[in-house]
Order: structure tokens, then C-alpha cells, then sequence
């Protein structure tokens, strides 16, 4: 789990609903018309500007979002030169034995096989570029769903907001009944600012800050692959990584 997603929602909604619970009564806040304008509303509004496989495949990028473990490049940097090492001593066909213990990095068992293969290495690097490119497009597509998501809920709030309005303006010979009323349109605002600030702007940040540590730790596989691919010196890879690294993160393989 990424517990500092996790750990900020929770705390976040705590912190909302302990406010809620030291005001007053928890169901004055509860309006279920509400909650499925701006809910609904937000939902099919969103997947108007895109197609549905994207709106679900956005869901299910929300979901890894949650759950994904940070990278530590610092670590794939020392892996890639400890294959390039051993490839060195041993040839790159002496790699094939390791490419079993790969399975659990898919991309770099996919670099290494392709230049174990023989796949000339511009080949090798046009090919992972490729599938670079188009990981950062799905990533930037499903951030953009979350963004569009947090600008049509207070939207759909507001719009629920105008709805009880009518409604009450419509009953205004119970005067009785006007605060009641007043607190309840005013609910679908309150829902679509706790989605939209609380919920899908800081879950698109995050997308998009996963987006940008995945890519920098493939672009470590790419270069080692590459490099193995071309037969160099190991501790110019160890060079060519550190420097896209930060200072924090460089390795020192060789003494």
C-alpha cells in the first residue's frame, strides 16, 4: 500500500467528519438526492470529453495509484550495472540464465531478452522508447479524467444547489421549512468541493508524480539494456546512471 495516499485520505476525511460530528447532527449532512447528482453527475458528465474504456481503465489506474509501493531508482540503477558486470565477464549470452529471475520487473526482462536475442540495440532502444511513450500517454490520459472529474463536481454541486433552490423558493408559504431546505441544497456544493479538493485533484497529483518515477526507472533499464546491448564498460553505465540520478540516490558499484 502507499501508505502516505492512504494514511491522507483517511486522516483527511477524519479531520472533515470529526468537524461534522463537534458541529452537530452527522445526518444533516446526509442527502442522498445529493450524493447521487453530484456522484452520478460527476461520473457521466466526466465520460462525455472521453470514451468509457478510458474513464475504466482510469479507474483502475486510481486504484494502483493507491496501492503501489514507491520505486527506489537507486536500486534498479545498482541491478543494472550488476547485469552489465556480469555480462562482461561472462558475455551477454551468459544472461540468459538470469532472465528467469526478472519475471518481476516485466520491462527490464523484455530489454534484456530482446539483446540477449541479438536484437540490434537501435532496434532495442527505438522499441522501449516506444513503450516509454505510450505508459506516460495512458498515465497523462488517466490524470487528465481525474483533473476534468475535479472541475465537473463542484460544477455538479452547484447545479444540485440551484435545484433545491427552486424547490424551496417554490414552498416558501412554510417559512418553517426554509432552513431545512437552505441546508440541503447547499449539500451538493459541500459534496462536490470534499470530491474535487479532497479526493480527485490530490489522486491526479500523485498520478502524475508515480508517472514520472516510473518513467525515470525505466529509463535506468533502458540505458543499462542499451549499453549491455553495445558491450560497454560497466562503470560507464555506472557513470551515464548517476548522472540521472539525484545526489541522494548514486551508486558506487566500483571503488
Amino acid at each position: 500500500m502507499d501508505l502516505a495516499t492512504v494514511i491522507g485520505l483517511i486522516v483527511g476525511f477524519l479531520l472533515v467528519a470529526a468537524a461534522i460530528i463537534l458541529g452537530g447532527s452527522v445526518g444533516a449532512f446526509i442527502d442522498i438526492p445529493s450524493i447521487l447528482i453530484v456522484i452520478g453527475g460527476t461520473f457521466f458528465i466526466t465520460m462525455v470529453n472521453f470514451s468509457l474504456a478510458e474513464v475504466i481503465r482510469a479507474q483502475k489506474l486510481l486504484v494502483k495509484t493507491m496501492v503501489s509501493k514507491p520505486v527506489d531508482p537507486s536500486k534498479a540503477a545498482m541491478q543494472v550495472v550488476e547485469l552489465a558486470d556480469q555480462a562482461r565477464r561472462k558475455g551477454v549470452l551468459g544472461l540468459q540464465q538470469t532472465l528467469a529471475q526478472l519475471q518481476g520487473e516485466p520491462f527490464l526482462h523484455k530489454a534484456l531478452s530482446m539483446v540477449v536475442d541479438g536484437i540490434p540495440v537501435e532496434d532495442v532502444e527505438r522499441i522501449l522508447k516506444r513503450d516509454i511513450s505510450q505508459m506516460a500517454y495512458r498515465h497523462m490520459q488517466s490524470a487528465q479524467i481525474l483533473k476534468r472529474s475535479a472541475e465537473v463536481a463542484p460544477a455538479m454541486g452547484l447545479i444540485g444547489t440551484l435545484v433545491g433552490l427552486v424547490q424551496m423558493l417554490g414552498n416558501l408559504e412554510d417559512p418553517s421549512t426554509i432552513g431545512p431546505a437552505m441546508a440541503v441544497a447547499l449539500l451538493t456544493t459541500f459534496y462536490g468541493a470534499v470530491l474535487a479538493n479532497m479526493v480527485f485533484n490530490p489522486l491526479a497529483g500523485k498520478l502524475e508524480r508515480n508517472s514520472m518515477e516510473e518513467q525515470m526507472f525505466k529509463q535506468i533499464f533502458l540505458a543499462g539494456a542499451t549499453s549491455i546491448g553495445r558491450q560497454e564498460n560497466p562503470r560507464r553505465l555506472e557513470l551515464t546512471l548517476n548522472a540521472m540520478l539525484p545526489p541522494a540516490k548514486r551508486i558506487q558499484f566500483y571503488d
